[in-house]
């Protein structure tokens, strides 16, 4: 892929080299450093980093559209600044015959200070992976109203975008920009002989006390297999095991209690969240079938961090083919942000007839029939605001 790109830094000028010490005349040499009051500064550079995706749908239709032709994404803010991604179907100019561009724009041109900015625009692939044989290197450009615009003028050859490239997913390719902005620099001057705290590692213990099990004082078994636990930490943060380990209708405490209908590996993500406070590894995709599992054991047990973490991933993740099985998944847990995400995607323009092709659509018309009125009344809304535009 071929890019505009911009001259590096200048190389460091290296220091000159210390003077010789030398006696005179039977004086004493150089004071050594160390035995020197020292002082310390350092420099502190603020940025701030921010994610866009443009998808691009129709892309068929787009191809012919001509020369310095684009597409714009919406307007998205990062570090104070307002940007676009912009995407030319036949390039930008006439010199990159046979290739598409992608280009960063830059909008607040009434600042006339310029921007300082790292970016990297690429296509994602089907599974919503960015590609490791086509990956673009970050660009630096310095954003002002005499340079508005920077990017690739060759961003990919147009006979990589044909049925069946690995970009393409019925006829819509997506382009990530990963922005960061730098805000400001300065110096600060450093407190000698401070004391350096480490970072808080309470979720590292009890992650280990969990996977010891040492003082363990309850014992569940789900499918067979058993995981050991301490009543005090799951009563703390569960009030569905407060009332099952403390309530009126308690367990006898030398008991083993039953689980029915949970995955051991569900409940052992379960639990991993309750002591650390944090997804497991296994867990932290939202296309992963493993989060809808865990959304409806954080409902069970009213973990509630856990069910809005479990909702923000699913919602990140939603496609044509997911999108049905998420919101009966949704409107069956009450999770209200993950049906409005929901909704808002299968109302998006062109968006509803594959859905409603998909097999998911035909469970969620099953198992929650109501909910069908909310969709056709969200496109009925923007239908009706596109044509009084």
């Amino acid at each position: 892929m071929d890019a505009r790109s911009v001259a590096g830094p200048p190389q460091p000028i290296a220091p000159s080299s210390l003077l010789d010490t030398a006696h005179h005349g039977g004086g004493s040499a150089v004071p050594d450093v160390f035995s020197l009051p020292k002082t310390s500064s350092t420099s502190l550079t603020k940025s701030v980093t921010a994610v866009h995706d443009f998808k691009v749908t129709d892309y068929s239709l787009l191809d012919g559209m001509g020369v310095g032709r684009y597409v714009s994404s919406s307007t998205f803010a990062a570090g104070g600044r307002d940007w676009a991604v912009r995407f030319y179907p036949d390039g930008a100019t006439a010199g990159c015959l046979g290739h598409v561009s992608a280009f960063l724009y830059y909008f607040n041109r009434q600042l006339a200070a310029g921007v300082r900015a790292r970016f990297t625009l690429n296509l994602l692939e089907r599974d919503g992976r960015m590609s490791q044989q086509a990956t673009n290197p970050y660009m630096k450009h310095t954003f002002s109203p005499a340079s508005d615009n920077w990017g690739f003028i060759k961003f990919i050859e147009k006979s990589k975008l044909l049925t069946g490239s690995p970009y393409l997913h019925k006829d819509s390719l997506t382009i990530r920009c990963v922005l960061t902005v730098v805000i400001e620099s300065r110096t600060v001057e450093d407190e000698m002989n401070s004391v350096v705290v480490p970072p808080p590692n309470l979720h590292q213990d009890f992650g280990e006390m969990l996977k010891d099990g040492e003082g363990a004082d309850v014992t569940f078994t789900v499918d067979g297999q058993s995981f050991r636990a301490h009543r005090c930490v799951l009563a703390y943060r569960s009030p569905v095991f407060r009332a099952e380990l403390f309530g009126p209708m308690k367990e006898n405490a030398t008991s083993c209690i039953r689980i029915d209908d949970m995955e051991p590996s569900i409940f052992e993500a379960l639990l991993h969240f309750i002591y650390t406070d944090r997804l497991p590894d296994s867990c932290n995709d939202g296309r992963n079938a493993a989060m809808q599992h865990l959304l409806v054991a954080a409902d069970r047990y009213g973990v509630e961090r856990l069910r809005l973490m479990c909702e923000s991933k699913l919602s990140e993740a939603i496609d044509v083919e997911t999108v049905a099985t998420t919101l009966a998944l949704a409107e069956q847990h009450n999770c209200s942000q993950l049906q409005r995400a929901c909704i808002g995607f299968m109302a998006s323009p062109n968006m509803l007839g594959p859905i409603m092709e998909s097999d998911g659509f035909n469970h969620l018309v099953a198992s929650c029939p109501l909910v069908l009125k909310e969709i056709l009344d969200k496109v009925s809304c923007i239908w009706s605001d596109n044509q009084h535009r």
